[in-house]
């Protein structure tokens, strides 16, 4: 069916209003959603700026090359690529682009664009946020629409890596002097919604792209972004049906949401992120290194996390607790090695008498009367434990886990800034002990190469714990070297002792994938029935593009 476009986007600005009804066809049919929670919107889309941009900038403005579908075996479904072809000696890859691609702007995008973005990423390495462009050797385009990616070393997992970084216009960033600053307010894209009709603190709306390649697989003339600044507000939206599509923590949700509208209101959860806490162990603070970067103070500080109170109480039950020293847990299942959980297996139980018998033991004692411990040479600890201003459920959970670590002798305090905030001090190391999560993937190296990976530093919060270990890092290096699955196995064996045997991660639990979703207006949501993919709007999900374009208005 051909969908409604847009002719103008200035008209677009004139028809926008809230609760159009989905069958007014002369006007924009709009997709109301929230990915992030914020006090007020801060206009930027720049696509390399992990801590500034908009969640709606990746996917929905800078359409990816090919989407892997995790929960599909990493089914490729491609893009802007028509294919992708890796070389029997894993040493190259080379995609092909789709015939007749134009940047929104009326611009054609060619493979140019794609050897001019690696090759930005070279000369400003501080916007690989993935630690990408190092594997490669060389990239060129063998024609207008053929790019080769030549690799240093041999890479089977390579083709999955290379389209995790957005490609930008070569006509646009070509001018830009200072990239990694640049707020990028009017963005030139290649995804479906990258015309920015109205922005304020409160409310932006985002409208179809007129050069669209799969304009016509598109029913969505607009997403709108409320600003919403917690999941308390996240719910109230939800609960009253001005929200179309959100991936929000909401307690009790059967009753505080779908019971409002049983036919329209509906969820779908599935196991996802690692949830777990860590220290910094390159914290500048010389007392709270020599703390951190003991391995007792970490396996007891673990086996004082009471992890099925933290997902019954602050997850309402809804998270799997992980206490698998690995970090691996039931996602990752088939590669657990059970004689390392066997070993290590006992940091990550909630065991409060052996912890500070632990504590005890390695010097961790009241050395001047304050009722907390201090290091073996009585240097007092002081932790700022620090989580996001409005992620409800993860303050609660920091809250249980600080009443039981301060019931040890151990003094914790909680700092919440914003969520830019959090995220930019966990990228440059400013913190002491926090709260992260981890996404799932299709198999544990990606995880464990987001979180391990010495590449990522000072680009990813991922890498927030900073546990780089040589060993580690070969092994890293070597798994996508194979693909014999045997081969594999043996080598994230390895692995995986050295994180449970180190424990740089407190595995807490497994997060629900958080998917909300109103089919009063739209219809289309992939859930437990129809398992396509994943569904859910954050912005470390690709395939929520798939999700948009499979939407149509509810009749």
């Amino acid at each position: 069916m051909q969908k409604t476009n847009l002719m103008l986007a200035t008209s677009v600005a004139v028809l926008l209003t809230a609760g159009m009804p989905a069958a007014a066809q002369d006007e924009p049919l709009v997709l109301t959603a929230n990915a992030e929670a914020a006090t007020q919107w801060v206009r930027n889309f720049n696509p390399f700026s992990q801590a500034s941009m908009r969640y709606s900038t990746h996917d929905f403005i800078y359409e990816p090359l090919v989407i892997f579908n995790r929960i599909q075996d990493n089914e490729p479904n491609y893009r802007l690529a028509e294919s992708f072809e890796l070389a029997e000696d894993l040493m190259s890859v080379t995609f092909t682009l789709r015939e007749g691609l134009q940047w929104s702007d009326g611009e054609p995008l060619t493979s140019a664009d794609v050897v001019f973005t690696y090759d930005y990423l070279e000369a400003h390495p501080e916007l690989d946020f993935v630690s990408i462009r190092p594997l490669f050797e060389s990239i060129e385009a063998i024609d207008e629409r053929t790019v080769q990616f030549n690799l240093v070393e041999p890479n089977a997992l390579i083709a999955t890596q290379v389209v995790g970084m957005p490609i930008v216009p070569e006509h646009i960033w070509s001018e830009i002097e200072d990239p990694a600053t640049f707020a990028n307010e009017e963005p030139v894209g290649s995804g479906p919604l990258t015309e920015i009709a109205r922005f304020t603190p409160q409310v932006y709306d985002q409208c179809r792209n007129p050069h669209y390649w799969d304009n016509d697989n598109l029913a969505v003339d607009c997403m709108r972004w409320p600003q919403l600044a917690d999941n308390t507000q996240v719910l109230g939206a939800l609960a009253e049906g001005s929200l179309d599509w959100a991936t929000s923590f909401i307690p009790d949700v059967e009753n505080t949401f779908v019971a409002r509208d049983p036919d329209n209101h509906h969820f779908w959860y599935t196991p996802s992120s690692l949830v777990s806490f860590s220290y910094n162990l390159e914290v500048p603070d010389e007392d709270l290194s020599k703390a951190f970067n003991d391995v007792d103070f970490r396996r007891a500080t673990s086996m004082l996390l009471n992890r099925q109170d933290i997902v019954d109480i602050a997850g309402f039950g809804y998270p799997i607790v992980n206490d698998d020293p690995t970090t691996l847990g039931e996602l990752y299942a088939d590669w657990v090695d059970p004689a390392v959980v066997e070993e290590f297996g006992q940091y990550t139980q909630f065991d409060p008498e052996a912890a500070t018998a632990l504590l005890d033991e390695a010097g961790y004692v009241d050395a001047n009367g304050d009722g907390w411990r201090d290091n073996p040479d009585g240097t007092p600890i002081a932790i700022d434990l620090m989580v996001p201003n409005g992620w409800t459920d993860w303050i609660d959970a920091v809250t249980i886990a600080s009443e039981d670590l301060q019931a040890a002798g151990l003094n914790v305090s909680i700092s919440t800034p914003e969520a830019a905030v959090w995220t930019a001090d966990l990228i440059e190391g400013r913190y002491e002990m926090t709260m992260n999560a981890l996404g799932a993937a299709a198999m544990p190296w990606y995880a464990y190469n987001r979180a391990f990976n010495p590449g990522d530093e000072g680009v990813s919060r991922f890498v927030a714990q900073r546990f780089f270990d040589d060993e580690l890092t070969e092994l890293l290096a070597d798994f996508p070297q194979t693909q014999d699955r045997e081969e594999q196995g043996d080598i994230m064996n390895r692995a995986q002792r050295i994180v449970a045997e180190n424990l740089p991660l407190f595995p807490v639990y497994n997060s629900p994938s958080f998917y909300q979703y109103n089919t009063s207006r739209w219809t289309g949501w992939a859930n437990a029935e129809d398992p396509k993919f994943s569904p859910v709007v954050t912005n470390t999900n690709p395939a929520r593009l798939l999700q948009l374009l499979d939407l149509e208005p509810a009749q």
